[in-house]
């Protein structure tokens, strides 16, 4: 049984000889040396990567920030003192909820500082209207402006009480995902329950919660970003490329058949840019066990194979049937690719590949795409695969160890990272599922990283704590989950399904 859970064949090559290197026996060894690997000098930098070679296919598709529309809803002081609001309080010139004391207008221009900035962080480019509405004339004006230009969502902060009506009124005619700001002491006992459980609308009822805004702009900019990506899929079962679309992320798919990538593989030379990737990567290896060092060479030359299709197709993305690719595996390659943040799946798995492209763009960090399983006796999950990120967290925010060792089922020996997760790192263990508009967002912490024996599966292994969850075989969702480290993530992932209309399986 391979790590995909069924039969697989990966030739019949020689075994290469059982040797264990640390990193300066590694650095200073002569046949390495002698490959080429030793041009590159121990600084540290990576080295570039191809471009496409042979000449696009497509270019890119070209990338345009989110786009959010955003307006306040309150009366001035004036309009509330000559009995103009429009509201049934008007006759008692009545400041309702939040009271006479709340100073709308300043707050508004606190709030206008604290949008900027998070549109600034999240690269999203938001236009508030100057002025607060109140009036139901101006509202539907609008709404009309709004519908004319097409953003990605709407921003609506409302400081009073009796305007939900209005609110209301730019969330539906619209019709486009919402997001409405409404501070607590701004409405008089319950929220709205449309507020509160309506469809693309995210709801913030909280007191100068500015992280909340900044994950509605994250959720926003990753969809807008998602929609302007094109993800490429490697598949053996194909003898012509052939184009898709993938309509609940908005992704554009291409497939070519895996003799393409063979092809390019067997194209590209061991030469000293190769050699120079690959020290770039093995040299920040605690230790190399017991695979050749032509292994090594071709895990390198796999990358370059990689980048060139990806620049050939314009693709933000990647995924390739891998596991019959003998010494072509690119496992090492999507470790590197993750870590920088192009997403890179094994196996050929559009929901898994989907998956790491948003946690991408939502989180900012990369995934680790693997298998799961279940410690039953101690309700603890457990994932494993060849292609962990050593940067978990996004490209220069720290490396987390890591030893090379064989991909763990047959021959040949290809390289594979054993990577080592932080112990109590918070996660999310996170899966799209295209065809039924779900996602997955279990809330956990990092336990440890088994070594093997005595937990076998793959090259890395991680052991985790979901807590709330009384029988931890319940979050099963099929094979490939990807699981990324951060503390904000459930959040964001919560954020982004009820702004799309995604059902939410969740432990949070």
């Amino acid at each position: 049984m391979c790590c995909c859970g069924g039969e697989c064949s990966h030739g019949n090559e020689p075994a290469a000889e059982p040797y264990t290197l640390g990193r300066r026996q590694f650095l200073m060894a002569g046949g390495l040396a002698g490959a080429g690997l030793g041009l590159l000098a121990t600084s540290g930098a990576f080295a570039q990567t191809p471009d496409a070679g042979d000449g696009p296919v497509f270019e890119p598709i070209p990338k345009q920030p989110a786009r959010i529309m955003g307006v306040f809803l309150y009366p001035p002081a004036e309009v509330v003192l000559r009995g103009e609001a429009e509201d049934a309080w008007a006759p008692h010139q009545w400041f309702t909820w939040p009271g006479n004391q709340f100073e709308p207008r300043a707050q508004h221009e606190r709030f206008l500082r604290e949008i900027n900035a998070a549109a600034e962080r999240v690269g999203v480019q938001v236009e508030m209207l100057p002025e607060a509405l109140y009036e139901d004339e101006k509202v539907a004006a609008y709404i009309e402006q709004v519908k004319a230009a097409q953003p990605d969502a709407v921003l609506i902060v409302n400081f009073w009480n009796s305007f939900s009506n209005k609110a209301q009124a730019i969330i539906a005619g619209c019709g486009i995902p919402a997001i409405l700001y409404h501070p607590v002491g701004s409405h008089h006992q319950i929220p709205p329950a449309a507020f509160r459980t309506g469809p693309n609308l995210y709801y913030i009822h909280s007191i100068e919660n500015w992280d909340a805004i900044e994950r509605g702009f994250r959720a926003v900019h990753a969809k807008r970003q998602l929609s302007q990506s094109r993800l490429l899929r490697v598949s053996g079962g194909l003898t012509e490329r052939a184009e898709a679309y993938e309509e609940g992320l908005g992704v554009s798919v291409v497939g070519i058949p895996a003799a393409e990538f063979n092809d390019t593989f067997d194209a590209t030379p061991a030469d000293d840019e190769v050699a120079a990737f690959a020290r770039s990567v093995f040299e920040r290896a605690g230790r190399i066990t017991d695979v050749a060092e032509n292994a090594l060479l071709d895990a390198a030359r796999a990358h370059f194979a990689v980048q060139k299709v990806m620049a050939r197709y314009g693709a933000d993305a990647i995924t390739i049937q891998c596991l019959m690719l003998q010494h072509r595996k690119p496992c090492i390659s999507f470790a590197y690719n993750n870590g920088n943040l192009v997403p890179s799946g094994c196996e050929n798995d559009l929901n898994a590949v989907l998956t790491l492209m948003l946690g991408r763009h939502l989180f900012e960090r990369a995934g680790f795409i693997h298998n799961p399983d279940f410690d039953t006796e101690r309700n603890q999950y457990f994932g494993s695969h060849c292609t962990c990120a050593w940067e978990l967290e996004g490209p220069g925010k720290g490396e987390r160890p890591f030893d090379v060792r064989p991909f763990f089922h047959q021959l040949p020996k290809t390289p594979a990272l054993d990577v080592q997760w932080e112990p109590g790192a918070p996660v999310v263990l996170s899966k799209y599922t295209s065809e039924k508009r779900v996602l997955d967002n279990w809330a956990g912490s990092v336990v440890s990283s088994p070594t093997c024996p005595p937990a076998g599966g793959c090259a890395t292994r991680v052991l985790v704590d979901i807590p709330n969850v009384p029988d931890i075989c319940d979050i099963y969702n099929g094979p490939h989950p990807v699981l990324f480290a951060g503390a904000d993530l459930p959040a964001r992932m919560r954020v982004f399904a009820r702004l799309y209309g995604m059902e939410l399986r969740t432990n949070v």
